[in-house]
C-alpha cells in the first residue's frame, strides 16, 4: 500500500504558476496523494481563480495574513497531519513535475530515520541545468549551498546521498519527523526556513536524503521577484542574522567571529556594488536587512 502523501503549494499571487503546477501533477504514477493550496493572503484575484478552476479533489484554503514560506505551509501541514497524511510535500507553486519523481522520493521513506527528501532540481526553460543537485550547510559561513547550480547536469550529480541541507523548493518530510520536531519555523517568514529545518532534523537524529532519480523544473522565485529582487536581499540578509544567533553555539567563538566578519565584509563590499551600478533600491533592502535582523536578535535575547 503506498503511503498517503499530501503536496502543499503555497500561492501568494501566483495563480497561473500555482495552476501549471497542479496540471503537470495530474500525470504522476503515484496515484495515493492529495493536494493542498494554502492562498497566502494574495492581494490580486487569485483565490477567486484558484477556486474557479481547481477540481473538487485539490483542497484549497485561504489564509487571511499572509505568514511568509514558513507560515503558509504550516497551515497545510497541520491540515494534512490531521487527516492521517504519512508524509508531506512541500513543493514551489512555481514548479512543474516529473510523473515518476513523486515514487521515487517516497520510496526512501521505507529506510530507517529518513526524515527529509529532495529530488533533482532543474531550471524550467533551461531544463540542461542544475538549480540544485544536493547541498550543504557551510558553518563557517552561516549559509546553504546548492551543489550543481548552474552547471549542466552530468553524471556526478545522479548519485544518491546522505546530505546536511535540502531546499525547502520541494521537501519530503516524513510524518515521523513532524511529530517529532514539528513544522518550520515562523521566525524567519521568506528564506533560511528549509536550513533551519534541516538543522532540527539532523539534531533529532533524523537523515537528509538527496534523490537524484526524481526530477522537477524550477521558475525560479518567479512569487519573490528573482534571486535577487530587492525583497530577497532583504529577508535573506535579515534571516541569515537570525540564523547565525540561534545556532552561534554550535561552532566554536573563533569561527563565529569569522563568520561575522566574513558576512559583514561582503555586506559592505555588496552594498557598495549596488550603490555602483545605480541600484538603490537594493542597497537600501540590504541595510533594512541588517537594521531588522539585529532588532530580532535584540527582542529575541531579551
Amino acid at each position: 500500500m503506498e503511503k498517503m502523501i499530501y503536496i502543499i503549494l503555497v500561492n501568494y499571487n501566483g495563480c497561473k504558476d500555482t495552476l501549471d503546477c497542479i496540471d503537470s501533477l495530474r500525470f504522476l504514477n503515484y496515484e495515493n496523494y492529495k493536494v493542498i493550496i494554502v492562498d497566502n493572503a494574495s492581494t490580486d484575484d487569485s483565490y477567486e481563480v484558484l477556486k474557479a478552476n481547481v477540481k473538487e479533489d485539490i483542497i484549497l484554503i485561504k489564509s487571511e495574513k499572509n505568514l511568509g514560506f514558513a507560515g503558509g505551509n504550516n497551515i497545510g501541514i497541520d491540515y494534512a497531519l490531521k487527516e492521517g497524511a504519512e508524509g508531506v510535500l512541500l513543493l514551489n507553486n512555481d514548479t512543474l513535475v516529473e510523473p515518476d519523481f513523486l515514487s521515487k522520493m517516497v520510496e526512501n521513506l521505507k529506510e530507517e530515520k529518513v526524515g527529509l527528501v529532495a529530488p533533482k532540481i532543474k531550471y524550467e526553460g533551461k531544463r540542461d541545468y542544475l538549480w540544485f543537485a544536493g547541498g550543504e550547510i557551510l558553518w563557517d559561513k552561516f549559509y546553504a549551498i546548492h551543489y550543481g547550480e548552474g552547471e549542466r547536469d552530468s553524471e556526478k550529480y545522479n548519485k544518491r546521498k546522505e546530505l546536511s541541507f535540502i531546499t525547502g523548493c520541494s521537501m519530503l518530510i516524513s510524518r515521523s519527523l513532524l511529530e517529532d520536531i514539528g513544522g518550520l519555523s515562523e521566525d524567519y517568514f521568506m528564506y533560511f526556513e528549509d536550513v533551519d529545518y534541516c538543522v532540527r532534523a539532523k539534531d533529532a537524529g533524523f537523515k537528509i536524503i538527496y534523490e537524484p532519480e526524481a526530477t522537477i523544473y524550477h521558475k525560479v522565485s518567479a512569487s519573490t521577484g528573482g534571486e535577487e529582487s530587492p525583497f530577497a536581499v532583504q529577508w535573506n540578509t535579515r534571516n541569515r542574522i537570525i540564523f547565525m544567533e540561534k545556532y552561534k553555539n554550535k561552532v566554536s567563538k573563533a569561527t563565529l567571529y569569522k563568520g561575522k566578519v566574513f558576512f559583514y565584509t561582503t555586506r559592505i563590499i555588496k552594498y557598495l556594488q549596488y550603490l555602483l551600478k545605480g541600484r538603490k533600491d537594493k542597497a537600501k533592502s540590504l541595510l533594512k536587512g541588517i537594521k531588522e535582523g539585529r532588532k530580532y536578535n535584540r527582542n529575541y535575547n531579551c
